[in-house]
C-alpha cells in the first residue's frame, strides 16, 4: 500500500504538472493569436494606421492650396529682384533716405525668401530658380516687376538719378507686391502664408506713401 501511494502520487504531480502546463500553452496560443489577429487585422487595420502617421505629417506643413503655391513662386523671384535693386543703392544712391529705405527692404525681404522657399520644399513644390528669369518671371510689368532694360537702366545710374529711378521704380514693385499680397489674403489657406501677405500689405503699403513723400507727392 505504501509502495503504490508512493508510485501514483509523483504520477498524479506529473499529471498535474503536464495539465497545467497544456493550459498556460493554449493560453499563450490564445494571447499570441488576439495579437496576430490585432496586427493582421490586420494590416488593414494596422497597416492604415501606420500610413496615417507619414500622410497626416505632410499635412501639417501641407495645408496649402493652389493660391499659396503660386503666392510663394512668385514672391520669390519679385523679392529677390527688389533684394537686387535694394543692393545697387548702398554704392550708387546719393541720397541717405534711400540708401537707409533700401537696406530696410533688403533686410526685410531676404529672409521672407528663405521662408517661402522652405514653404514650397515643404510642400514638394518647385523654388523658382535664380538667375536671369528673375526680371521677366511675371512678364515685363507685371506684378511691378522690372524689365531687364529698367535694371540695366538702374545699374548704371547713380547719384540723385539713381535715386529719383530707384525710388519710381520701387514704388511700382512695391505696388505689385502688395497686389499678390491681398490676392493670397483672399484666397490661400496656409496660414503663416496669409500672415506673411498681411506683413506685405502693411509694410509695403507705408513704404510706398514713404516713397512719394521723397518725390516730393502728396
Amino acid at each position: 500500500m505504501t509502495g503504490t501511494t508512493m508510485t501514483s502520487t509523483p504520477s498524479r504531480s506529473r499529471s498535474v504538472l503536464r495539465h497545467c502546463a497544456a493550459v498556460a500553452a493554449a493560453g499563450a496560443a490564445s494571447v499570441l493569436l488576439v495579437a496576430c489577429g490585432g496586427s493582421g487585422a490586420d494590416s488593414t487595420g494596422s497597416g492604415h494606421g501606420a500610413h496615417a502617421k507619414p500622410s497626416s505629417a505632410p499635412a501639417t506643413p501641407g495645408q496649402h492650396n493652389a493660391a499659396d503655391t503660386a503666392f510663394a513662386q512668385g514672391m520669390i523671384p519679385h523679392h529677390r529682384q527688389a533684394v537686387e535693386m535694394a543692393e545697387l543703392a548702398s554704392t550708387r544712391a546719393g541720397s541717405a533716405e534711400v540708401k537707409k529705405l533700401a537696406e530696410e527692404i533688403r533686410k526685410a525681404q531676404d529672409p521672407e525668401i528663405r521662408t517661402l522657399s522652405g514653404w514650397l520644399t515643404a510642400w514638394g513644390e518647385q523654388v523658382p530658380a535664380e538667375g536671369a528669369g528673375d526680371h521677366s518671371a511675371h512678364g515685363d510689368g507685371a506684378a511691378g516687376m522690372m524689365s531687364a532694360q529698367e535694371m540695366d537702366g538702374l545699374k548704371t545710374a547713380s547719384g540723385g538719378a539713381f535715386d529719383t529711378a530707384f525710388t519710381e521704380l520701387m514704388i511700382k514693385h512695391h505696388e505689385g507686391a502688395v497686389a499678390m499680397a491681398r490676392t493670397e489674403q483672399a484666397q490661400g489657406s496656409f496660414p503663416a502664408a496669409r500672415t506673411m501677405a498681411e506683413t506685405i500689405v502693411s509694410t509695403q503699403s507705408a513704404e510706398i506713401a514713404h516713397m512719394n513723400k521723397l518725390l516730393g507727392r502728396s
